[in-house]
């Protein structure tokens, strides 16, 4: 196989890695900050990815305005904010509840919640996929890069997602807030002694981390058919991913998740029978050399 032919499956490999990056991190932060195991992770993905769907297809005549659509613009917008609400009201009124109770508890009820949800759109939607047609004109297209014609839509959500992953990583890390973030899940009473409701604290990042995995959502939309197993076919794997990196880091979940989607993408080259489970084969071999995963700390 020529250079150009693994380069092309490289930046293939590097579109589905950006998604793992931005679901890995929203993992990451509810679980190092809330010590939450976000099964409905998925679910909220695929949430995301419906609610740009509705607004541009189906919610004018709902409405009674035919003509209205909601533009993918917007989508980009409106969708994380509906979806991180609705992640807001799951842990205040769900997730609060279980805190005291072992980290199990917590994963059966979100994958409660993942069912409910597939369960519920599978039931008024096309469960094969349906298309979401609503890229901008400026977006469609190709673009030379010298080794291949590539999707402009394609290489705007890697640069748009690289671009969210490491600012959010920039703000938790090395600013201010993110310190209060992080000294809220060591010493929660410390921090409420300086007048900071930590409740609320916990129930806007769940939110947050909640609203990447929407954003991801719509990002994917245009790429992939929107299905209500779109996020069932693809949490496993993240997963995966944060455990690689290390359960609860930033960075690794970023860096994880872009260099395993390089790695599928040149198995893809180089070994296509290969491509889907290379990613669990890699989680075997760092669990037996590093429990903690590449970027985790061990306990103690």
């Amino acid at each position: 196989m020529n250079l150009d032919a693994i380069l092309a499956q490289t930046m293939l490999g590097l579109s589905q890695g950006v998604f793992y990056a931005m679901l890995s991190l929203g993992l990451a932060i509810i679980f190092g900050l809330l010590n939450v195991i976000n099964f409905a992770h998925g679910a909220l993905y695929m949430l995301g990815a419906f609610v740009a769907l509705i607004g541009y297809s189906y919610i004018g005549p709902w409405l009674g305005y035919p003509d209205f659509q909601m533009g993918f613009w917007w989508a980009l917008i409106v969708a994380p904010i509906v979806v991180g609400c609705f992640g807001m009201l799951m842990e205040r009124f769900m997730l609060r509840r279980l805190y005291q109770f072992d980290h199990i508890y917590g994963l059966l009820l979100t994958f409660g919640v993942a069912l409910v949800l597939q369960g519920v759109l599978s039931n008024y939607f096309n469960i094969s996929g349906t298309a979401y047609p609503a890229t901008p004109d400026m977006l469609n297209g190709i673009v030379n890069l010298g080794f291949m014609y590539f999707p402009k839509y394609r290489l705007f959500a890697i640069v748009l997602s690289v671009i969210i992953c490491f600012a959010t990583w920039f703000m938790i890390e090395r600013t201010s807030l993110g310190a209060v973030l992080r000294a809220g899940q060591e010493n929660p009473k410390l921090v409420e002694a300086f007048g900071i409701n930590v409740p609320r604290m916990v129930t806007l990042t769940f939110g947050f981390g909640v609203a990447l995995a929407a954003l991801a959502g719509v990002l994917a939309a245009p790429i992939y058919s929107v299905s209500p197993l779109m996020g069932a076919d693809l949490i496993i794997t993240v997963f995966a991913v944060v455990v690689i990196g290390g359960m609860g880091s930033i960075l690794g979940a970023i860096v994880t998740g872009l260099t395993l989607g390089l790695v599928q993408g040149l198995t893809q080259a180089l070994y296509p029978p290969a491509a889907n489970t290379v990613i669990f084969f890699i989680m075997v071999i760092v669990l037996l050399i590093r429990p903690a995963g590449l970027f985790g700390k061990a306990d103690g």
